[in-house]
């Protein structure tokens, strides 16, 4: 089948032959009947398939010229960056339609997003607690929604949105088509479809976990994080290979130490991307990468989470995923629209778990390779690594400054207070001279006059 097979409009055809798109993947291919139907559907497929075309070719192509002010189309996403992104193809796609779109997120000005609320927008991308904000306000009308879709649903629900989610619900009309597409279904999202969708017809083309087949898998067993940055330096040396690598890590830390160790080697070609970085430079950081003026961009599982870059050649996993199937998030930032890929994946003994746990769900067992013998094997520790009774004790201090305090029963002792009744309060009075109450007067004349 191509895109001519399906039943688009003339302006939808002439902005998919400007982007060179010939084929539809599989769930663009089974989704655009079932979503222009009107029912509530659930789909389910591979990161890097084209699940944002899926549902807004469907959509696109039925939605009418209208000036009114309210938006019709509501699509909720879990991250800042992916909103630009699902802006960025829907005005690809409408190119040669009358359609308005926008991008509402935090870390932006808000009272900017309200003015262009206010202008008329048909189409609203939206992280749900800047969507959240805006309704609550009253900025924005929620009452013309009539279709709601949720990409990437289980980041969101792994992101804690659910609350968000709940009230979103609340505010918009019972009477309207939901549309969801995820990666991978889990118990959170099956539960939200159970309360909030009637009778959704699913669609999945590919079991969660199962590799895509375009996309080349190896390891490598490391001792250590510093052995892993010198693999890592000498596989990012080789620049004709790795044009353009996504290296992951877990923790925002472990991004910026990583970033300090190849910053000296690979100063013009490196960028970062985590939540703590503000959001010009992330921004600034994805259209870097993707427009090939940085050729590594290091980032953590939440900020690269369905973004689409293009011709990524490599994806480096520089730790191991405790949940496999973030794992297969990373991987299929790489092979995307069925063309080649290849990822490598690190791992230490204490990660060895976590990746017999991706095989397992992959039912794939991953080559290893062996470490080049020029790559240093290092004797150096990070703090994570040391043994425990190593870690937090400075080589500064004396041990004297280890001496252990009163325990915590000890000082809750010496600072219980006994409730000792009014005989205590008439001690006290007696003590201190105070009067009876404050306010008699006489009782203190009296005792003045006993004094003289």
């Amino acid at each position: 089948m191509t895109f001519e097979d399906l039943d688009l409009s003339n302006q939808l055809q002439y902005a998919i032959d400007d982007l060179g798109f010939d084929t539809p993947t599989p769930i663009q291919e089974q989704a655009f009947s079932v979503v222009r139907s009107g029912k509530d559907v659930v789909g389910i497929a591979q990161t890097g398939t084209g699940k944002t075309f899926a549902y807004m070719l469907p959509i696109l192509r039925d939605l009418a010229y209208s000036k009114q002010l309210h938006p019709r189309i509501l699509v909720l996403v879990p991250t800042r960056e992916l909103v630009i992104q699902v802006v960025a193809q829907i005005e690809q796609l409408s190119k040669y339609i009358n359609t308005r779109v926008l991008g509402v997120y935090g870390g932006a000005n808000i009272n900017t997003q309200r003015q262009a609320i206010h202008q008329g927008q048909d189409i609203i991308v939206a992280t749900p607690g800047r969507l959240y904000d805006l309704a609550l306000s009253n900025s924005l009308k929620l009452k013309s929604i009539q279709k709601l879709v949720i990409d990437e649903v289980d980041v969101m629900l792994d992101l804690g949105f659910r609350f968000q989610l709940m009230n979103i619900f609340d505010v918009i009309p019972e009477r309207r088509q939901n549309v969801l597409f995820s990666a991978t279904m889990t118990e959170d999202v099956d539960a939200l479809i159970y309360d909030f969708f009637k009778n959704p017809e699913k669609i999945s083309v590919a079991v969660s976990g199962t590799p895509l087949d375009n996309i080349e898998q190896v390891s490598y067993n490391i001792p250590n994080f510093f052995t892993k940055v010198n693999l890592l330096h000498k596989l990012l040396n080789d620049r004709e290979t790795f044009h353009k690598v996504l290296i992951f890590v877990g923790f925002k830390r472990t991004a910026d130490l990583l970033f300090r160790h190849l910053e000296e080697g690979f100063n013009d070609e490196i960028c970062v991307i985590h939540s703590n970085k503000t959001q010009n430079y992330r921004i600034r950081s994805i259209k870097q990468f993707d427009e090939g003026k940085n050729r590594i961009l290091l980032a953590t599982d939440v900020m690269a989470r369905g973004l689409d870059f293009d011709k990524v050649s490599h994806v480096i996993n520089f730790d191991t995923p405790e949940f496999p199937e973030n794992y297969m998030h990373r991987i299929g930032r790489t092979g995307r629209a069925e063309k080649a890929g290849k990822t490598i994946l690190f791992s230490t003994e204490k990660e060895r778990e976590a990746k017999e746990g991706i095989e397992e769900l992959m039912n794939y067992e991953i080559p290893v390779l062996e470490i080049p013998e020029d790559v240093e094997i290092s004797t150096m520790l990070t703090e994570d690594e040391r043994p425990r009774e190593d870690q937090g004790i400075s080589k500064n201090r004396t041990s004297l400054e280890y001496v252990p305090g009163p325990a915590f029963h000890e000082k809750s002792e010496k600072n219980s207070q006994v409730n000792r009744g009014g005989s205590y309060r008439r001690e006290i009075a007696i003590k201190y001279k105070k009067p009876k109450t404050k306010g008699d007067k006489n009782y203190n004349k009296h005792n003045k006059k006993k004094k003289k």
